[in-house]
């Protein structure tokens, strides 16, 4: 009955979707907000047609769901741009891994310490399970035909890349919250962390390369058809990551690193159109994820937090990515609007799901860690759906400004006498 339930629901989402996905990018919405909207219009706060455990008694299960999902929208981003565009954003996106998101796990847990009151061990969870970018929800706002218009490409590509990536590479941030957190050394969280990143790194290129070897000789034999490779990636996608959890690695960052070598070594990147069907995709594959996740807030733990949860909430949003991003803004090469633009829309999803069930698994957590986790999540879910439309048509009205300043400018130097 269950299953009928959330099977009908997505189903109406995923026609709705597909019907009026135009309009939807013009409105102050999301395809996972509305999903999960309708999660908790169906879940036992409401409705009860859909009766699920809540986040923090289905752990587990929500984490294979995140993984899979995840694995399908970082193949999405790695195929997204054709390689040699993405290649030549990898200084920023890089300076972004390396600086930015250890910044933003502290920023993070700094929040979780202030607003809540977390110790140190609940507070350094927190900050590495919430400080990824996450892809499923920043796709609603760099692809379509309104980002496009609106947002300059590399500032889109800086995004996408970046929550493609830092999804994987904030692993290591939480197997040292963990080691923080619990029983884990020092030495057993660094060598676990050496293994998962490199081990991904070793099975995506391998895999990924072979795989667009294996298509390009196909397609200039004619043993293989030309067709969508829509799902000939995904299947890649499966496998990558399936072989990645065999190894113990991180398989995340396996399949969007295989996803970049395929997009090197195949001719997807010249068939721009087949992209497109992939986002779309992506679009319906997130809906099942969130309509459960709706279904599954605990709202029990969250009234709990009181006056504390807003605030942590609150903090998190406003205080988590944009003074980061504001003061890298420089070295970023980023006008100021670029620089709010990617402070604001990094937001926290689906990610941050995987590596709050992940540190369940794995530890007796404190409850205010999945509780304040997942309300981040599902505040952020509102948050930038809601202002994924208006933020891009704010950021255009400004860059609109400044180039009529910039134009006014330079008329009133010419205009200037010389002598």
């Amino acid at each position: 009955m269950r299953l009928d339930v959330l099977l009908a629901a997505v189903g109406a989402l995923a026609l709705v979707n597909a019907a009026f996905s135009s309009y939807e990018r013009r409105l102050p919405l999301s395809g996972p907000m509305v999903a999960m909207l309708t999660g908790v219009l169906l879940g036992p706060a409401a409705l009860g047609a859909l009766s699920v455990p809540t986040v923090l008694e289905a752990s587990r299960e929500l984490h294979e769901l995140c993984r899979l999902l995840l694995a399908v929208s970082v193949m999405a981003v790695a195929l997204r741009y054709p390689f040699r565009e993405a290649r030549s954003r990898a200084a920023p996106v890089a300076l972004l891994l390396v600086v930015a998101l250890p910044l933003m796990a502290l920023s993070t847990a700094g929040v979780a310490a202030a607003a809540l009151g977390a110790g140190l061990g609940a507070a350094a969870l927190l900050g590495a399970a919430l400080c990824p970018t996450d892809p499923v929800l920043a796709s609603s706002v760099v692809t379509g035909e309104p980002a496009e218009r609106s947002v300059p490409a590399r500032t889109r590509q800086i995004l996408s890349l970046e929550s493609g990536s830092n999804d994987g590479l904030a692993l290591p941030l939480v197997v040292a919250a963990v080691a923080v957190a619990g029983p884990l050394s020092g030495g057993r969280a660094f060598a676990e962390s050496v293994w998962q990143v490199g081990a991904a790194l070793v099975v995506g290129a391998v895999l990924g390369g072979a795989a667009g070897w294996a298509v390009r000789k196909g397609e200039s034999s004619g043993s293989m058809e030309s067709g969508p490779l829509l799902v000939f990636t995904l299947l890649l996608a499966l496998l990558v990551l399936g072989t990645a959890g065999l190894l113990r690695a991180d398989g995340v960052l396996a399949v969007f690193v295989s996803g970049l070598a395929f997009n090197a070594t195949s001719p997807v990147g010249e068939r721009a159109e087949e992209n497109k069907v992939d986002e779309a995709v992506n679009r319906f594959v997130v809906l099942p994820l969130f309509v459960l996740f709706g279904a599954m807030l605990p709202w029990e733990e969250w009234l709990r937090l009181g006056w504390r949860g807003p605030l942590f909430l609150l903090g998190v949003l406003l205080l988590r990515r944009l003074p980061v991003l504001l003061a890298l803004r420089r070295p970023l090469a980023l006008r100021r609007r670029d620089a709010v633009f990617l402070g604001w829309f990094g937001p926290v999803g689906v990610s941050a799901l995987l590596y709050l069930t992940m540190e369940a698994d794995r530890l007796a957590l404190d409850p205010l860690v999945p509780a304040a986790g997942s309300l981040a999540v599902a505040g952020s879910t509102l948050a930038h759906g809601v202002t994924a439309s208006f933020g891009r048509r704010r950021y255009q009205k400004a860059a609109e400004a400044a180039e009529a300043a910039e134009a006014a400018e330079g008329a009133g130097r010419g205009a200037r006498p010389t002598g």
